[in-house]
């Protein structure tokens, strides 16, 4: 299947798409899948991730997944390592034509350091528009599965960082602020139900994306 490029938007700026899930949801193999895909479509494709995508990025990224800290600490830093991450791969990449996919972006932070650390919503809001209030994604797919599911799949990790070592509440917060936002995104979040084949997860992944660019 291929498609023909959007009329939306000018040919030389890019599209950006977000992979979004709790931990266990199972993107990240989908997210070579989807990069190899519109490769093969004739697309450049930046894949990146957050917290991290550069090397200072990379950097906040240990601390932020390793360090115990206060969670009003972990938000900045989160936000700070999506302001470089900004500055110095998207929006380059957007400017030049490029299709930016990165696993995760801010409805994460709505989701974890909001749903999950109960940071207010308004807070993150502030820092949101400060940080990138000109740039939102023009996709987000949202890997969402049972709690049980996920929890099964991050157990059977070795090496767990400090939010997958959280209790189930703590993933099941996350788990509704993302569907929450999902519902209030005016269709640029869509769900994906990822509790099924791999094979019936990149047809819907191939059918959004075709549709998306129609």
């Amino acid at each position: 299947m291929t498609f023909q490029s959007s009329s939306q938007g000018s040919a030389s700026h890019g599209k950006f798409i977000t992979f979004e899930g709790i931990d266990g949801a199972g993107k990240s193999t989908h997210i070579d899948w989807l990069c190899h895909w519109l490769r093969s479509q004739g697309k450049e494709v930046v894949s990146t991730r957050e917290p991290g995508g550069t090397p200072l990025g990379e950097k906040l990224r240990t601390l932020i997944l390793n360090e115990p800290m206060h969670l009003e600490t972990e938000a900045l830093l989160v936000f700070a390592a999506r302001r470089e991450h900004l500055a110095e791969v998207i929006e380059p990449a957007l400017a030049r034509g490029a299709w930016v996919v990165s696993d995760r972006f801010t409805d994460a932070t709505f989701a974890y350091q909001g749903g999950g650390r109960g940071i207010s919503r308004e807070k993150l809001q502030i820092l949101e528009t400060w940080t990138h209030g000109h740039l939102q994604p023009d996709l987000t797919l949202l890997f969402d599965l049972p709690l049980e599911v996920a929890r099964q799949r991050i157990i059977a990790e070795r090496n767990l960082d400090r939010f997958e070592r959280e209790q189930a509440e703590f993933h099941e917060r996350v788990r509704f602020a993302y569907l929450d936002r999902a519902a209030k995104s005016h269709g640029r979040i869509r769900t994906l139900q990822s509790d099924r084949t791999p094979e019936e997860i990149r047809q819907s992944l191939e059918e959004i994306i075709v549709t998306f660019c129609k």
